[in-house]
């Protein structure tokens, strides 16, 4: 029918579908109802499109304007078919679609997946669902007409190295004038597929929220439908079961785990719309993802409208649902959502709701919380960095690895624990909480039995760039500025120690030796063991964000700050080498404070060489004497 482009043409499937493939084909996963209720998911998901476009060109329906899904079981041939009359696909997009996986982290997704025991939920989140069929299909055919077009194509697969497209025969275009057709040669495990009571059990358990009516044709043609095909969050709360909840969480978030928190209400007045929001147990595959985007869908008037309307802030990514508006537009477009003040609303409404539901479960169910912020803490603390209206708030519901003890804390706990006189809530940022608790710059804290915060996530190097004060008491890093300490009473009063007595000679002579390697040599206030480490100044930024930036190659460098504990014995060794005119020792020492500094910082020194050189010859003039 289509001229020379009907003969057909092999693919080979792209390197990471082959792969993924071969997990399905040969699958250890005993859960197999998953295929499925993926396949019934993206059929609608081809209706919910076909719908939305069908708004600005009325014509692609067709007369054809109720949408379905079919699934039609066929014991004889033993074969699965699922139907859709939604938007179809051209033979371009039956290629990209099946044939390719365009999503970044791909290789991460199959490592993950090959280790996984819960690789379902792995299959849903990463949205490959179509290939699951392989678990218990053999071979597919997938059968599709794109709205609009006057073509019909086909794929087939044996699940192998690669598929064929062709133009479909007359009879398969007239059975498929729109829509896709997927059928499912079944393994022969997997025959139970073919039972219509079990079908209807899948169907119930996992897609029973599907908008658009599921049908399942008997042996007559006769079709039966066998789900509610009603919208979860237009119904009252007090008709809502927890188990209702939870499927219409996997179903909408495509997960397996179970909602850690539910928020489902209606708004009313100026404009009105209904929520139905989910925050997840488990991190989404995609948390990470440099987009950074929300996964929330939209609808208008149960029209779907876009996945992509950014309802939440990026740092509420990790929530999934349902937003349904009564009063926008159903053209919509991605243009005016972006500046349309009713959607602005919608966003701001939304964002306080959750963030109150957070408080609400802080305070009411501590244990809860605990697991959320285990799986979403740094992602939330994105939004110290980005929301200043909702700073204090989310500085509230933070909670941080501290030196008092192995359980995360609040600032709340915190500042109820603070030592008589102390005035600041400390904090140090760094790669790990072990590597930050042996930190000298602890040092005269924990020698007064003072607190500090050990913030180890990528984002606290940033958040904590700008000034932060909870409950009138300012946050202030170890590792950046002054630090004073000398009104916060020592635990034992045998560790204070008489300094060198000659301090602005010795930093003179230490600044002379070592030139522009440092910005400024001076006395610590921070150390009571070590002899040396490195801060950053007042003005400039703390040295993770330093380090982090300098890795990046997006700045960094800038020069720090030495400080030297004064009464530390290599300290006064170097004074005494100056006093005794030894200025080739000086250098030496104040080389070695330098370069330990760095290491105790977890960074090399910048020339390694000389480093062991001085150390060495200390060492054995150590051992000669």
């Amino acid at each position: 029918m289509n001229g020379d482009s009907a003969a057909t043409q092999s693919h080979q499937f792209q390197a990471e579908v082959a792969e993924l493939l071969n997990l399905m084909v040969h699958s250890v996963y005993s859960e197999t109802d998953v295929f499925l209720r993926e396949l019934v998911s993206n059929a609608s998901d081809a209706c919910d499109k076909v719908r939305y476009e069908a708004i600005s060109q009325p014509d692609l329906l067709a007369g054809d304007d109720r949408l379905a899904i079919r699934i039609k079981p066929d014991a004889t041939a033993r074969t699965l078919t699922i139907a859709d009359n939604g938007i179809g696909m051209d033979r371009q997009e039956l290629i990209d679609n099946l044939g390719t996986l365009a999503r970044s982290g791909t290789k991460a997704f199959l490592e993950r997946l090959k280790e996984a025991k819960d690789g379902l939920g792995l299959i849903g989140q990463f949205g490959v669902g179509f290939y699951s069929a392989f678990m218990v299909a053999d071979r597919i055919e997938v059968t599709s007409h794109r709205a609009g077009t006057s073509e019909t194509w086909v794929w087939r697969s044996e699940g192998g190295a690669g598929f064929e497209v062709a133009a479909a025969s007359e009879e398969q275009a007239k059975r498929v004038p729109r829509g896709t057709e997927i059928v499912l040669h079944l393994k022969e495990d997997a025959a139970r597929y073919l039972q219509p009571f079990e079908l209807e059990r899948v169907i119930r358990t996992y897609s029973d929220h599907i908008l658009f009516p599921i049908e399942l044709l008997d042996d007559k043609g006769a079709a039966r439908q066998v789900n509610a095909a009603s919208a979860l969050w237009q119904r009252a709360k007090s008709e809502v079961k927890a188990e209702d909840y939870t499927q219409a969480y996997r179903s909408i978030a495509m997960a397996f785990d179970e909602p850690a928190l539910t928020l489902h209400y209606k708004v009313e007045g100026r404009q009105s719309y209904a929520v139905l929001l989910f925050v997840p147990s488990t991190p989404p595959f995609d948390l990470a993802d440099p987009a950074r985007k929300g996964r929330v869908k939209l609808y208008v008037r149960r029209v779907y409208i876009t996945d992509d309307a950014d309802l939440l802030p990026a740092w509420l990514r990790f929530v999934r649902g349902v937003v349904d508006s009564e009063d926008l537009p159903l053209n919509i477009s991605r243009e005016m959502l972006q500046n349309n003040p009713q959607v602005k609303q919608i966003r701001n409404g939304l964002a306080s709701r959750v963030i109150g539901a957070l408080e609400s479960t802080a305070n009411k169910e501590p244990e809860t919380y605990a697991k959320i912020w285990e799986a979403f803490g740094p992602v939330l603390k994105e939004g110290l960095y980005e929301d200043q209206e909702r700073r204090g708030q989310l500085l509230a519901l933070a909670r941080f690895a501290t030196t008092a003890g192995d359980k995360p804390r609040s600032l709340k706990e915190y500042v109820a624990d603070l030592k008589p006189n102390q005035t600041e809530i400390y904090y140090l940022v760094g790669e790990s909480a072990d590597r930050l608790r042996s930190n000298p710059k602890l040092e005269a804290a924990r020698a007064r039995g003072v607190e500090v915060l050990l913030l180890t996530d990528p984002i606290d190097a940033f958040w904590t760039m700008m000034p932060h004060e909870f409950e009138g008491k300012p946050l202030k890093s170890l590792s950046q500025g002054d630090v004073d300490f000398g009104n916060i009473a020592l635990l034992d009063k045998e560790e204070e120690q008489a300094a060198s007595a000659d301090e602005a000679s010795i930093i003179k002579a230490v600044k002379e030796a070592l030139g522009d390697k440092v910005a400024e040599v001076r006395a610590s206030q921070r150390l009571t063991e070590s002899a040396a480490c490195l801060v950053a100044s007042a003005q400039g930024r703390d040295r993770e964000l330093e380090r982090l930036l300098a890795r990046q190659n997006r700045g960094g460098g800038a020069k720090p700050i030495l400080e030297l504990n004064m009464r530390h014995e290599l300290v006064k060794a170097l004074d005494s080498a100056r006093s005794g005119g030894r200025q080739e020792e000086v250098g030496d020492i104040a080389a070695l404070l330098l370069d330990q500094a760095h290491i105790l910082d977890g960074e090399i020194p910048a020339d390694p060489a000389a480093f062991a050189r001085r150390l060495n010859a200390f060492v054995v003039r150590g051992l000669q004497k």
